[in-house]
């Protein structure tokens, strides 16, 4: 009886130990580099599911998984892998590239869904591009796509905050951006102008980003108008971490870092970036006077995060993140010398909670609180030709308190049919607090002003995808947006005898609704081509920036409008992807945007513009990329742009009318080509080339001693080199305008852009476990 219980006891327990085993591995592409940040599912044969993270290594490990487990591995830029989990030794799983088709995006539709079963045009970059890429500021990287811009052509490293807004497709070119910009979800537009702090873009914890370069309001409501810039972060990893130094010309050190660890049900992450440069002189040199320096930036961006998953069915997220930064404008008032300048103090905190609910349906929810304060003077030059004196005429203080949040629930009714609904909103309450200086010499406050108000936009939408065949997929979308501006006003007060000037006002509350509807379809003409249409209709709000901010830049005072409506665009595009083979991709497409009341910057006096509401324009192009994988080491990739944006029709200047937006050149396109073999060296060198474009809005603008309007064509290159020592170690050079080309970014005065940067440094990467 003993024996027969031992021998029982035994089998059980040997049984026991075959059901649970440990497993562990190492998740690498096909060069043999490490894949960090991969998701690794085991899913037992009952359907239960353990996940994990790939550390900076490539490795994971789950301590016990069922016999019979598949490891599933998915990461960003390849293609999903599955294996069966073995107990003998470590697995050893490689990636390859995922082709266009398999690629995952989750920005057009707000659910996750295949690119190529998407019917609308997404750009995406990846882990790996933005790695190769020598720019020190986010906004640089995002070059690569030739739809994208801001309101001029240099970069975020010397322009004003206000001046970088993000268009898509040359949509309403302005300091206010025409394009929803989003952090992991958290809307990432100043919530005062709308413009974009690139700096604050944590790019070193970047995974990918994601550009949806149509119009979609329709689900996203205000800003989308133009598209939706999706950064999305890298998630939590077990015991990581990575520390990025380096250097470069102009005297320019910056340090990025970012680590995270999980403990059982909690995560958590911490990323920041520290950067200072001497800077560069902005106005052309034999245009420059004794009132002109360099143009500096110093910032400092960190971010904390903590996520917390009680089970596979529910997870939730508190993130918060403090950003500073400083700049000097390039030139110094002549009798106090203070610099012409500008700070930016910004704290945030965000949370939000996702649930799978037991009809198998996702229910999440966000909310996202913003404190921020914006400190920027002004500087007039009386004589641009000496350029030998500079007096303040204004300073302000912009304090911008804003709350805002969303929901969402989405549902597969089958496997033919995708149902979302939602609903967000953002408040926001800010105030430009001004000080206006004498005329003569700036150094005395005549007239104290504030202007500003509240606005709120608030909006819901439902969405339905319906398969009507294998091959045909139909989308339908529509929001309802009510937006809302109160306590508007603009008072102000002479100093010398404490009385309301006769423009001190309080301003008529301002409300509409918008309805924002679209409507597209996507047809596989086989598993390697499919082709897309779509139609949609979106709006954007004047911000409070707009209605109640002026500045000046240059000779040029630009003056606010509280009287603006909102924008409105009808705009469709029609495209086709091609994909024959792993290795290759082509896209096309076609898009004709018509916007009903642009706000615009528009002359109304000598060296004076007003915001203001044109009657229409148009914009459309014709938009193409190919990239193709000549072996597994070597990557080309090229796009194209051809980008019409005039004015069709304003009545109060029909003088308008015909002319071309300012700042949209008519041609911009890249070419890149990348070498990676992690046991020799990646290589990555791109080559950017933009038309022809305008610096004001009557098209007449030119370079003293030149005849022909406009800011010239011209060409830039960037190149960068990675050399990994050991898994945990790199170093890395870069350059970018590698042949120090000249171009000009504006008039009155001439002023140029980003002049030959070079950088070099180490990456260091560890992990526990």
């Amino acid at each position: 009886m003993r024996t027969a219980f031992l021998i029982v006891f035994l089998l059980s327990t040997a049984l026991a130990a075959s059901a649970q085993t440990g497993v562990s591995g190492v998740v690498t592409d096909s060069t043999g580099g490490v894949v960090s940040g991969a998701a690794v599912v085991a899913r037992a044969p009952n359907g239960a599911e353990q996940q994990a993270v790939t550390g900076p290594d490539g490795r994971f490990s789950f301590g016990s998984v069922p016999a019979g487990a598949t490891i599933i591995v998915r990461a960003s830029g390849f293609a999903e892998k599955s294996q069966p989990a073995s107990a003998s030794g470590a697995l050893e799983i490689v990636l390859v590239p995922a082709a266009f088709f398999e690629r995952v995006s989750v920005t057009p539709t707000r659910t996750e869904q295949r690119l190529g079963d998407v019917a609308s045009r997404v750009s995406v970059i990846e882990k790996e591009q933005i790695r190769q890429s020598p720019a020190l500021v986010s906004d640089d990287v995002l070059r690569q796509a030739p739809t994208f811009s801001l309101f001029r052509r240099t970069s975020s490293l010397s322009s004003h905050p206000t001046s970088q807004g993000v268009s898509l497709r040359g949509i309403g070119p302005s300091g206010v951006s025409r394009s929803l910009v989003l952090i992991d979800g958290i809307p990432f537009n100043d919530p005062f102008g709308g413009w974009v702090y690139w700096t604050r873009v944590p790019l070193d914890n970047v995974d990918r980003v994601e550009l949806v370069e149509g119009s979609n309001s329709s689900i996203y409501g205000n800003y989308a108008m133009g598209g939706v810039i999706n950064v999305q972060s890298t998630r939590p990893r077990r015991r990581t971490g990575e520390v990025r130094l380096q250097y470069g010309n102009l005297s320019s050190p910056k340090a990025d870092f970012a680590v995270s660890d999980v403990w059982g049900k909690f995560a958590a992450a911490l990323d920041g970036s520290v950067f200072n440069t001497d800077g560069f002189p902005i106005v052309i040199e034999n245009e420059r006077g004794p009132i002109d320096t360099k143009a500096t930036v110093e910032y400092r961006n960190f971010n904390a995060r903590v996520d917390y998953s009680p089970s596979s069915k529910v997870s939730a997220f508190v993130r918060a993140g403090f950003f500073e930064e400083e700049r000097n404008n390039a030139k110094f008032s002549t009798f106090n010398g203070d610099p012409e300048a500008n700070n930016t103090d910004w704290n945030s905190v965000a949370g939000g909670v996702r649930i799978t609910l037991p009809d198998s349906s996702d229910l999440q929810g966000r909310i996202f609180t913003d404190f921020e304060t914006f400190n920027s003077n002004f500087l007039a030059v009386p004589n641009l030709t000496t350029r030998a004196i500079g007096r303040m005429t204004l300073i302000q203080e912009v304090p911008t308190t804003g709350v805002g949040g969303m929901v969402q629930w989405s549902k597969a009714v089958s496997s033919r049919s995708l149902f979302s609904a939602g609903g967000d909103f953002r408040h926001v309450e800010g105030a430009s607090n001004e000080q206006v200086l004498d005329p003569v010499q700036g150094l005395t406050v005549t007239v104290l002003r504030e202007s500003g108000g509240d606005q709120l936009i608030s909006g819901g939408f439902l969405q339905g995808q319906f398969w009507a065949h294998p091959k045909l997929s139909l989308t339908a979308s529509a929001r309802v947006d009510y937006w809302q501006n109160t306590d508007g006003r603009n008072l102000e007060t002479t100093v010398a005898t404490g009385q309301p000037t006769p423009n001190s006002r309080t301003l008529p509350d301002k409300s509409d609704t918008v309805v924002s509807p679209r409507a597209a379809v996507l047809y596989h003409l086989s598993d390697k081509v499919s082709a897309f249409a779509n139609i949609s209709s979106g709006f954007r709000a004047p911000t409070l920036n707009e209605l109640y901010r002026q500045f000046r830049v240059g000779a040029i005072l630009t003056l606010a409008n509280d009287q603006l409506g909102p924008e409105r665009l009808v705009g469709g595009e029609v495209g086709v992807n091609v994909a024959p083979s792993e290795n290759f991709t082509f896209r096309s497409s076609w898009y004709d945007n018509r916007v009903k009341n642009p706000v615009a910057n528009v002359t109304i006096a000598v060296n004076m513009q007003q915001r203001q509401n044109l009657g229409r324009t148009r914009i459309w192009g014709w938009q193409n990329d190919v990239e193709y994988r000549i072996s597994r080491d070597v990557r080309v990739g090229a796009g194209y742009l051809f980008n019409q944006a005039k004015v069709k029709e304003f009545s109060a200047n029909p003088a308008l009318v015909g002319l071309y937006l300012p700042q949209v050149p008519v041609h911009r396109g890249s070419v890149n080509v990348a070498y990676a073999n992690p046991s020799i060296v990646t290589v990555a060198a791109t080559a950017f080339f933009y038309g022809r474009q305008y610096d004001d809005d009557l098209n007449q603008r030119t370079k003293p001693g030149e005849t022909e309007p406009g800011l010239p064509p011209y060409g830039t290159m960037e190149l960068s080199a990675l050399r990994g020592i050991g898994r945990n170690f790199d170093v890395f050079f870069g350059v970018q305008n590698l042949f120090d080309t000249e171009y000009y970014v504006g008039f009155a005065p001439t002023t140029i852009g980003t002049p030959r940067l070079v950088n070099g440094g180490i990456r260091v990467r560890w992990a526990g476990r």
